[in-house]
């Protein structure tokens, strides 16, 4: 394979976790809720990912039952943050570290256990193509889903009914209520939906990225997703090339590394989070630029007939 097709196939690849999760969490924060728990339901969704994978086989069941666990444990958080009206920022934290904990405990029994050997997916005729065949369609299906995913959620978001009613619940749940739209439903929905393509997320990892179940597994994806979704201005094919961009970075790490550069491998596998911390610093001087594109209500509850 050509090294700069490789690059771009591995740097896509890399990137999906980081897409689905994005584009799940943009969802939830358009609807005005803020969900920090990524990183927990991230984790207990791959381990259920994983131990469904080595009990059936099936990666069909794997992902559907990692969407299934991530969702869940949304819908915990949103019960709590929407009708309990529990700080966001708090509950969030609580669900990243109660997934983590709990990712662990229940994965004890996995460890040091993989999955069988997959047959490569290729796309048939199309990745033979020079340079864009091995780039471009040799991905697992997952890598398409998250492409088509971006598409769909960026029309319904902009060319829908739905999806105007989900931004203005986000911006100004007030005037929704009073028409008679039932916001806490649609806010506990778009949480739940953003907790399904979280538990995506998770999967892809102990499925195909690292097809393993280790504590830890995502190693802080979670929270580079809820940066993105500040890098791409909360619009959904800015959060799919957002991800690529810090995918590229991340094989750009392993590539250095493989290479034998000089340099300690600590740095290096810092890289990813440098570069987060590095953009959120440059996109924050703009404080007018973010409240234009940031939903005017995020992080604040909502309280029917106050």
């Amino acid at each position: 394979m050509n090294e700069t097709a490789l690059l771009v196939n591995t740097a896509l690849a890399s990137g999906t976790t980081l897409a689905l999760a994005a584009l799940g969490l943009l969802i939830n924060e358009r609807a005005g809720v803020l969900n920090l728990g990524a990183e927990g339901m991230m984790l207990v969704a791959a381990v259920a990912g994983f131990a469904v994978a080595l009990g059936t086989g099936s990666d069909l069941l794997a992902f559907g039952s990692a969407a299934l666990a991530g969702a869940a444990l949304a819908c915990v958080f949103g019960v709590l943050v929407i009708w309990l009206n529990t700080n966001q920022y708090a509950t969030g934290l609580a669900i990243s570290l109660f997934g983590y904990g709990f990712s662990a405990f229940v994965g004890v029994g996995l460890v040091g256990k993989s999955l069988s050997e997959r047959v490569p997916f290729q796309v048939p005729w199309l990745a033979d193509l020079p340079f864009v065949g091995p780039a471009l369609f040799r991905h697992h299906p997952m890598v398409y889903v998250s492409m088509l995913l971006a598409v769909a959620l960026a029309w319904w978001l902009y060319r829908s009914r739905s999806g105007l009613l989900l931004r203005a619940v986000g911006e100004n749940p007030e005037p929704a209520h009073a028409l008679g739209y039932p916001v806490r439903w649609i806010r506990l929905a778009a949480v739940a939906f953003g907790g399904a393509l979280c538990g995506l997320a998770g999967a892809y990892v102990s499925l195909v990225t690292a097809p393993l179940w280790v504590e830890g597994l995502t190693a802080g994806r979670g929270w580079i997703a809820l940066a993105l979704t500040v890098f791409a201005t909360w619009r959904p094919m800015r959060a799919l090339l957002g991800a690529y961009l810090f995918g590229g970075i991340t094989v750009l790490q392993l590539n250095l590394q493989a290479q034998g550069v000089q340099i300690a491998s600590h740095f290096l596998t810092m890289l990813p989070y440098l570069a987060t911390i590095v953009v959120l610093a440059l996109i924050s001087r703009n404080a007018a630029f973010i409240r234009i594109n940031m939903p005017a209500s995020l992080g604040k509850p909502f309280h029917p007939g106050t």
